[in-house]
């Protein structure tokens, strides 16, 4: 069997999905949400949400903070670049991939669509942030190091897969639609170091690309059945390598990835999360006495995407989520990292600090995205003061998790209503008063 003809087979045959992925699967759908309310409220993703609301179509599926329906493709659109646009959603480690934000929108659209129920929404969304974190880990960081975002990639297959399940594809349907996404897979990252909005788009079209592909398959569309592992298939074509099998496959069904996927305590870049966790440690320590320059560990993987020339001021407002060094400045000026910390870059104080900000390249081993954070301080009076953390917090294991998460949601959604909905998220009979409350307009303010 190829990868895909197992994928597929896996996904379709799924029936039930033990507690701890269960949770795991209300847990990046809540974050999602909030996310997707957050970026909304603030307009962020305006323009994606106009093109989509003007593609319009039947009345399949909601578009997040609006007040009509829309065709699901452009509802996945949408609500794809909503839970991505500031930067504030999970990621898997290992796949270094945004695994909600492609997956989620895709199967809210689709499952609007087709009337399923809440339990068969949370089979269809277990299936695809498997599948997506999956994909990225079979090559650790083996999409970004050719300047290709792995959540974009990625997306489009566990979009399509989550799709064909909720379309109720047969297997050889579903392996078409994988090897239809296939010709959809893509995402240059070429925008991180412009500060363009291409990277905020990647998940809304990947989405999208997924849907199509699925309805596409439907409709008797044929793909590759070898999309992954064929001479030119994914990984040989856009990672420069082979992969077999077993690399994507391994455990399947007995072990869960999407147990492991990082909820974000800060709207940045993930790669940057451990060094600004030590910098939050590091701040009281420093009793407000002047400093002279900050070293900062990292990743060579991370370094190249959030370090190096001119990182010290960024150009826009996204492009300062990719910056350690303006990042870590405001976070020891303000003590915290918000949606609201990026309103206004030039503020002296920050644009100083960050100005004194270097790194220096270090490698504990594993993934760029799990490395340990250290910050040093050289301070003015010739002492010095660091601050280090294992790893970033929101992972796995992290005790705060269940706490961080609902805190973090009730804040981007502004309320509890959506909270509880997705805490019985099995039992709904459909998506219909999920989606009703996430409808606009969106009046109240996060606090």
């Amino acid at each position: 069997m190829t990868v895909a003809a197992e994928l597929a087979r896996w996904a379709l045959d799924l029936r039930g999905i033990p507690g701890d992925a269960a949770s795991a699967v209300r847990r990046h759908l809540l974050d999602g949400l909030g996310a997707a309310v957050a970026a909304a409220r603030s307009g962020a993703a305006r323009l994606a949400v106009d093109v989509a609301s003007a593609l319009g179509g039947p009345p399949e599926a909601t578009i997040i903070g609006g007040a009509g329906r829309v065709g699901a493709p452009a509802a996945a659109l949408a609500n794809g670049t909503l839970v991505h646009a500031l930067d504030f959603d999970d990621t898997h480690a290992g796949g270094l991939v945004h695994a909600t934000a492609p997956v989620l929108p895709a199967v809210l659209a689709v499952g609007e669509e087709v009337g399923a129920s809440g339990a068969e929404v949370a089979v269809a969304l277990a299936a695809g942030l498997e599948t997506i974190c999956r994909l990225g880990a079979a090559v650790p960081h083996g999409f970004h190091a050719r300047g290709l975002h792995a959540t974009s990639v990625c997306g489009v297959f566990a979009a399509a897969l989550a799709a064909a399940r909720l379309y109720r594809l047969s297997p050889e349907q579903a392996v078409n639609a994988l090897g239809v996404a296939g010709s959809q897979a893509g995402g240059l990252l070429e925008s991180v170091n412009t500060g363009a909005s291409t990277k905020q788009l990647h998940p809304g079209l990947a989405a999208l690309g997924g849907v199509l592909a699925a309805r596409l398959a439907a409709a008797g569309a044929t793909g590759p059945a070898s999309v992954f592992e064929g001479r030119y298939g994914l990984y040989n074509v856009l990672a420069g390598r082979q992969v077999g099998g077993a690399a994507v496959l391994a455990g399947l069904g007995e072990r869960w990835e999407l147990t492991r996927i990082t909820i974000k305590p800060y709207p940045v870049c993930q790669l940057s999360h451990a060094a600004l966790d030590a910098a939050g440690r590091l701040r009281p320590r420093l009793g407000g006495r002047d400093v002279d320059e900050i070293v900062v560990e990292i990743h060579p993987d991370a370094a190249q995407f959030v370090c190096g020339p001119g990182k010290e001021r960024p150009a826009s407002a996204y492009a300062a989520k990719f910056s350690l060094p303006w990042c870590l400045a405001a976070l020891l000026v303000d003590g915290t990292l918000t949606t609201a910390t990026f309103d206004d870059l030039d503020r002296p104080e920050v644009v100083a600090l960050a100005a004194r900000v270097r790194h220096e390249l270090a490698d504990s081993g594993g993934v760029a995205a799990g490395q340990p954070g250290r910050v040093i301080a050289l301070l003015a009076d010739g002492s010095r003061v660091e601050a280090a953390v294992e790893r970033s917090g929101g992972g796995p294991g992290d005790p705060a998790l269940d706490e961080l998460v609902r805190t973090k949601a009730a804040a981007n959604l502004g309320g509890t209503a959506v909270v509880a909905t997705v805490d019985v998220l099995e039992r709904l009979p459909d998506l219909t008063s999920l989606m009703a409350a996430l409808r606009g307009p969106l009046t109240s303010s996060p606090p």
